[in-house]
């Protein structure tokens, strides 16, 4: 039976979706900002043509024959928002919160990285290496997501809804700790598959027990619509790593390219 991967579908959904809101709002969400260039010209223009570049990305790259194009596009314009945080983190680098940031842009620039290595040519020795290093990459995002929780533990605490049992406190130590555990697992490749599975699950998760009704709360805020699609993104990402590692079962993400490629014969 032919396995079914839906991470590029997702991880696409969540660009159109960036793009739909920067043109429905007129700017970029609390997560796309272009703040650190300050005050630039024509900001309103360089609002549509980054939407307008999302939404091309993110419809390529849902159909094969387009895929690592979308890709590509997307990698580019995700690791530039990227950079953009860069001057945050030099002017305050003892505080987390814009290094937060850049690693949660860099998931997105880690999952169109995978995509793109995916989909290079079966002989290419880039194929391997390409979506080895964008699991790895991904791999040092959650570390990031793991810190990122602990030194703001009650801003996270304060995300989970309180209807869940046993409580807040208990979700937010939990998924902290299940964030380091993934990350672990990515890293060193042992229970790499299983390790990301979860996790995909416990990011959907958040986009529908939090996000999602905070959407619904309040449609009329930015924050939201915003927070819904970022984690819609990085559960894709998260999920494209899943269906990578599914069909490269190796041991370690560090392990040889050599065990892939054919050797010439002497």
């Amino acid at each position: 039976m032919r396995r079914i991967h839906c991470g590029r579908p997702v991880y696409g959904l969540a660009a159109v979706a960036f793009g739909v809101i920067a043109l429905a709002w007129h700017d970029f969400n609390s997560w796309q900002q272009i703040r650190a260039l300050g005050n630039v010209p024509h900001r309103e223009t360089l609002v549509y043509i980054v939407a307008a570049i999302e939404i091309a990305g993110g419809l390529a790259i849902q159909w094969q024959r387009s895929a690592r194009a979308g890709a590509l596009i997307l990698f580019v314009i995700y690791f530039i928002f990227a950079l953009l945080w860069t001057p945050f983190i030099a002017a305050k680098p003892f505080v987390y919160d814009p290094w937060g940031n850049f690693f949660e842009q860099f998931s997105l620039v880690s999952g169109a990285l995978v995509v793109y290595g995916s989909f290079a040519p079966e002989n290419s020795g880039r194929r391997w290496s390409l979506a080895r290093i964008g699991t790895l990459f991904f791999g040092i995002c959650v570390i990031s997501f793991t810190l990122e929780q602990l030194f703001y533990l009650s801003a996270t605490v304060a995300f989970v809804p309180k209807w869940i049992p046993p409580g807040p406190m208990f979700w937010g130590v939990t998924t902290t700790i299940a964030f380091a555990l993934a990350a672990i697992a990515l890293l060193s490749g042992r229970f790499a598959l299983l390790a990301s599975r979860l996790l995909t699950a416990m990011i959907i998760s958040f986009g529908l027990l939090v996000w999602l009704p905070r959407l619904i709360a309040d449609p009329h805020r930015l924050m939201n619509w915003a927070g819904n699609a970022e984690n819609l993104g990085i559960a894709g990402a998260a999920w494209i790593v899943t269906d990578w590692l599914s069909q490269n079962r190796a041991p370690s993400i560090f392990a040889s390219q050599a065990a892939e490629k054919p050797h010439p014969s002497h």
